[in-house]
């Protein structure tokens, strides 16, 4: 809106300091819910302070890492579902910092909206907290900003900055995997938060499927809710079986952007190979309709989706079972799906998915 003559003010040119103080105030208490014995002050201020866990580190390591939710959020904002991806986004970033063996301790959350709406950011940040509570670190601070001129009213973008602890010399990596060690893939019931501009333009652009209409004929369930399946946060799971069979998992990727093959080849040394055998766990109806209205073609597929694995990881043989009891036990359905060989250092997929 174009400001007529006179005095001007911020609110006149778009940000609305009122509205933003009520977002605050909004957000305090759901953070506050979050907050582990470690974090000290409060929501306000301009830093989150964080004490390091007492007495449990002789040589802390610190560990950082920073992610988005990518297009899922246009989704979300096209149905009005938010509080979802404030859990994608706890996941996107914990479950990085995990794979190094990293606890986490607190999530930082950066909001950039077009026009601030003090119920639309509690909605999201209400899901952040959700998700910093299933992760079991703290929400310490964040930011909501708003853009007019950078993002219409109504779109929002959505970053999150989280840091862990670990032992300095415990970090799993390259450098512990074995030949003969066995992959253990850890089942994602959807997208998670990748894949969704190729997945928004099969479905909503050459499709076009209706996001509130069944996810297939006969779905119990519309393709928004399909689509917007919060994404597993695998964190505390994957520190029970490391806590409960210290040395037993030797590196572990998050399968994001690259699927299974990009991914899993991070954690292998240059003289080894992965050989992963699809079609040994469940995969996800939503990346069957993908695959067959794109067409899109299987080399494709496994590159872009995760297909049904969230997180493998790259076990020592004799431990395989005792590591899957304790994952299943942490409600993480899981399965032996491979194993590390001699080889090139890349990761062949055989078999198919479907």
């Amino acid at each position: 809106m174009s400001p007529g003559p006179g005095p001007l003010d911020y609110r006149q040119a778009g940000v609305d300091i009122a509205a933003g103080e009520e977002a605050v105030a909004r957000i305090a208490p759901l953070a506050a819910t979050t907050w582990r014995p470690e974090v000290r002050g409060g929501i306000g201020g301009f830093g989150g302070c964080f004490a390091l866990p007492p007495g449990r580190y002789q040589r802390p390591l610190l560990v950082a890492s920073t992610d988005g939710v990518g297009t899922k959020l246009q989704v979300a904002l096209a149905v009005g579902q938010l509080r979802g991806i404030g859990q994608d986004l706890v996941a996107m970033c914990v479950d990085d910092l995990v794979c190094l063996g990293a606890e986490p301790l607190f999530l930082l959350d950066y909001l950039a909206v077009g026009r601030l709406d003090p119920e639309q950011v509690a909605e999201v940040v209400a899901g952040v907290a959700e998700g910093c509570r299933r992760a079991g670190c703290a929400l310490l601070g964040g930011e909501t900003a708003e853009h007019p001129g950078v993002l219409p009213p109504g779109e929002l973008d959505l970053a999150g900055f989280a840091v862990g602890v670990l032992e300095e010399g415990q970090q799993l990596g390259p450098e512990r995997v074995r030949a003969g060690d066995l992959l253990v893939g850890l089942h994602s019931p959807g997208l998670r938060s990748n894949g969704y501009s190729l997945a928004r333009a099969v479905l909503l652009e050459r499709a076009g499927r209706d996001l509130r209409a069944p996810a297939w004929p006969g779905a119990p369930r519309s393709l928004a809710d399909e689509l917007l399946e919060p994404s597993r946060i695998y964190a505390p799971a994957v520190l029970a079986a490391l806590r409960a069979h210290p040395g037993a998992v030797h590196a572990a990727a998050h399968i994001t952007g690259g699927g299974i093959p990009g991914n899993l080849r991070r954690v292998l040394p240059p003289d080894l190979q992965g050989r992963v055998r699809l079609g040994r766990w469940p995969v996800p109806r939503i990346f069957e309709e993908i695959a067959r209205l794109g067409p899109v073609e299987d080399p494709e597929m496994a590159q872009v989706f995760n297909l049904g694995l969230g997180m493998v990881l790259v076990v020592a043989p004799e431990a395989a079972d005792a590591v899957l009891d304790v994952l299943r036990g942490a409600d993480t359905p899981a399965q032996v799906v491979g194993e590390i060989r001699p080889g090139d250092g890349q990761i062949h997929l055989e078999g198919s998915w479907h």
